[in-house]
């Protein structure tokens, strides 16, 4: 039966659409229509001349005329005014197949799929036949709901009924079966289908190209009769979308062979492919070719030159694009078009944004955005996240909590999306709180949230936090990946915790059969590192393959170091110096090693070495935010306004620490200098000076964040403990592995009192013991050793090692704060 056999057929026909599996929910259809025409009461907000007709129609008697009636509930369709063309349908009394259909297909193209069934569920009920435009618009809907059981019913209605379907309606029916993933009957379909057409084709090559069978889909592609410039775009997008953009890139060689002339698409995708291999020799000739064909002016290939260059570095060619677009094109309220250029699009600035962002240009990339919205730039939700990954990175709080309060402002959601990036960017940015503020807020957090927050919790050393999550998140049900492991694993390696480490690595590996990656492997060699287990490390690195890893040994000769385990740290270094000869990080940790042992021609040897191979040492440098300001210090740095204030606090600082115990550990200077040089050397360590310009530039009270792109050194984090418990600040560090927390809170040190009666060794030994307890969790300590005479008293005095000195509490007591000691990375 045909198009036009169906559109006639009788009454019995509507019977056979009722046993499609939906039943009439007419109580739903009542409520969607009384709040439509709550919404459009009257019809007096229609444009002049469509409401002039509609009077006069009514006036006249012509709706009585269904011709008439559906031309004018056509023209409301156009209009897009939804309101009044329910409100028109309702005034019709008599309707055929056509009024049902024009309803239907434009709540269709509106997207509102459940608005689109209950339609046809009354069209059933009215006894009206569907006709193929009709079940063209029912797939669709069916399609974007991924409800395939009613596009089966529907299907299967028309093959008892011997109802035709024409090209149209067949590719409506194969893309609904596609995108649900029933293969089995598209391919069954396509093999049916008489009059295919190119069409037809490239739904399936995108279909098997989205589920990844690349070589399904370039065979069908071969098969194809005819290539039309779709054809080459879904080909060429798809492969790239599937990671082979070297496969993508032949095709896009084999279009031009063809003869095929390039589309505003296909220079969009082409752009993207330069981009994704870094080809800016390429970009640029796709931009000569763009100027040549008079595709300047289209929005979505001019964002798409701003992201190729953006991509390959070449962010002065990406600002001359976007300077050369008025800002009038990009104004909310315009869409990015004016009567001048009607074609033109939105600019993506978010493309800019994303760019600097990409080329590590934190700073140029907020910049931007604070452009976008001072100009009421269109900011598109994809440019919030990267502007919220940029402050993340940079671990700029206070702009991250703008752009967070800007989200809100816009009215967005905040999704898994958005929510995963703002607790990624509060975690980064050493506020764990607020973190913990956006998990709570999402409802029913997916894997994705979960993994954030692991990852959070880990990065800021809560390894027993991290490990009820993850518990908490399997009991719920949700099913861990890659990367949620490696939040796990980390927290684990932070906090010490080798047994639980050890388990969640071989569940990872044989409950979920997740292969281990790099990161993982070098986390569990961490672990076991810390642990002290030295040979436990060795044997897990040869077991596993992993030898080749530059990571891993990274990783192990830092734990050597550690561990004061000079001979096993030679053959490290060898082993790492035979995997990654260029990499000074193998050096420097080699020659601090060999500098605390006081080996200083071994040292001098390493440096020596460094300097024939051209190896050089990245230079440290620490960061910290002051209002809308990023100061940056490197050591010993004389460049900053404030230097000789800052330099002046740091020695009275040093002078007021080492009366509590501090003393400055020379032990790290690389070079066989005096003590006194040596203690120069140390002390101007940038971290140090970011810290102290904070001070003095802050209230009391203030927390202190700063970053650190190296490691932080040992002696620097016992000065910022020292530091902490001296001023009564939070200080809170993040260097290259995790954050590092120093609070000074004697409410929440566990007290241990110790009654000296006959041997004064055992408070030595006793407080030794804590301070090991001290460096395994993240609890502080409080010793008050009570010494029952003068004679212990001076006993006490000539054992005790020096450092730290204790706080004299009362005549014969003596009194210790052991803050927690989180170990460096």
């Amino acid at each position: 039966m045909g198009y036009r056999g169906l559109g006639s057929c009788s009454r019995k026909y509507a019977n056979y659409v009722s046993l499609v599996s939906v039943t009439n929910n007419t109580q739903f259809h009542s409520r969607w229509r009384h709040s439509c025409s709550l919404s459009h009461s009257t019809i007096s907000n229609a444009p002049p001349p469509l409401g002039a007709l509609h009077a006069l129609s009514v006036k006249n008697g012509s709706l009585q005329t269904l011709n008439s009636a559906n031309y004018l509930l056509t023209l409301y369709v156009k209009s897009n005014h939804m309101g009044h063309v329910q409100k028109l349908f309702d005034e019709i009394p008599h309707k055929n197949t056509q009024t049902w259909t024009i309803l239907i297909s434009a709540f269709a193209r509106a997207g509102s799929s459940e608005v689109v069934f209950s339609l046809f569920r009354e069209m059933q009920a009215k006894g009206a036949c569907p006709n193929q435009y009709t079940l063209s618009s029912i797939f669709k809907c069916c399609s974007l709901d991924n409800n395939v059981q009613l596009g089966k019913g529907i299907h299967a209605w028309m093959l008892r009924n011997g109802v035709d379907a024409d090209v149209v309606l067949g590719n409506s029916i194969l893309d609904l079966y596609l995108k649900c993933k029933v293969f089995e009957y598209a391919e069954r379909l396509f093999e049916l289908m008489k009059e295919g057409d190119v069409v037809s084709w490239n739904i399936m090559i995108g279909a098997y190209l989205r589920a990844g069978n690349v070589e399904k889909s370039l065979d069908m592609f071969g098969n194809l009769p005819y290539k039309d410039v779709v054809s080459w775009n879904t080909i060429v997008d798809g492969l790239m979308q599937c990671g082979h953009e070297r496969r993508a890139m032949e095709q896009l060689y084999c279009m031009v062979k063809h003869g095929t002339e390039f589309s505003a698409v296909t220079f969009s995708i082409a752009l993207i492919l330069a981009s994704s291999l870094s080809l800016v020799e390429l970009g640029r000739q796709l931009h000569g070719m763009i100027l040549k064909f008079g595709f300047s002016s289209d929005g979505f290939i001019r964002s798409s030159l701003v992201e190729m260059y953006c991509k390959c570095g070449r962010m002065d060619k990406a600002s001359i694009i976007l300077r050369d677009v008025p800002l009038d094109f990009l104004r909310k309220g315009n869409v990015g078009v004016t009567c001048k250029e009607p074609k033109a699009g939105i600019v993506s600035w978010g493309s800019m944004v994303s760019g600097y962002v990409w080329n590590g240009k934190y700073e140029d990339g907020l910049k931007t955005f604070r452009l976008m919205v001072r100009e009421l730039v269109v900011v598109d939700i994809r440019t919030v996240t990267t502007v919220i990954s940029a402050c993340a990175n940079a671990g700029i709080l206070e702009f991250g909590r703008h752009v967070h309060a800007y989200v809100q402002k816009i009215g967005h959601r905040i999704d898994a999306y958005v929510g995963s990036s703002l607790i990624d960017m509060y975690s980064k940015s050493g506020s764990l709180d607020d973190a913990w503020m956006i998990f709570r807020q999402i409802n029913e957090p997916n894997i994705v949230l979960w993994t954030s927050m692991i990852s959070g919790c880990a990065l800021h050393g809560q390894g027993r936090q991290a490990i009820g999550l993850f518990e908490e998140m399997l009991s719920q049900g949700i099913v861990p990946n890659e990367v949620t492991f490696l939040g796990v694993l980390d927290a684990c390696r932070h906090a010490g915790l080798l047994e639980e480490g050890c388990r969640y690595f071989r569940l990872m590996k044989d409950a979920y059969c997740i292969n281990p990656g790099v990161e993982h492997c070098t986390s569990m060699v961490d672990l076991y590192g810390r642990a002290g287990h030295l040979i436990e490390t060795k044997n897990f690195i040869f077991e596993n393959g992993i030898s080749h890893l530059t990571s891993v040994w990274k990783s192990f000769l830092s734990s050597c170091r550690l561990h004061k385990n000079v001979e096993m740290g030679k053959w490290v270094s060898e082993m790492l110096l035979q995997v990654a000869p260029s990499d000074p990080g193998a050096y420097i940790l080699l020659s601090n090693m060999c500098a605390f042992n006081h080996r200083w021609d071994e040292a001098a040897r390493v440096r020596s070495l460094m300097h024939e191979r051209g190896v050089k040492k990245q230079p440290g440098q620490s960061w910290i935010q002051l209002k809308d300001q990023i100061h940056t210090f490197v050591m010993g740095d004389r460049f900053h306004p404030q230097d000789k204030e800052i330099y002046s606090y740091l020695d009275i600082l040093i002078g007021r620490l080492k009366e509590i115990g501090y003393s400055l550990d020379v032990k790290l200077v690389m070079q066989d200098v005096e003590e006194e040089q040596g203690e120069v050397l140390i002390s101007h360590h940038s971290e140090k000076l970011a810290i102290v310009f904070g001070i003095i530039n802050t209230a009391n009270m203030t927390p202190i964040r700063i970053i650190k792109n190296l490691r932080i050194c040992t002696d620097c984090h016992n000065f910022i403990k020292y530091a902490s418990q001296l001023l009564d600040r939070e200080i809170i560090v993040r260097d290259i592995h995790r954050f590092h927390h120093f609070k000074h809170d004697v409410r929440l040190a566990k007290h241990f009192n110790l009654d000296i009666m006959y041997d004064v060794s055992s408070s030595i030994c006793l407080y030794k013991v804590l301070m090991k307890w001290s460096i395994r969790s993240d609890e502080s300590y409080i010793l008050t050793i009570n010494l029952l005479s003068s004679a212990q008293n001076m006993e006490w005095h000539s054992k005790w090692p020096g450092s730290p000195r204790p706080k004299q509490a009362k005549t014969g007591k003596l009194e210790f704060l052991i803050p927690p000691l989180v170990l460096v990375n």
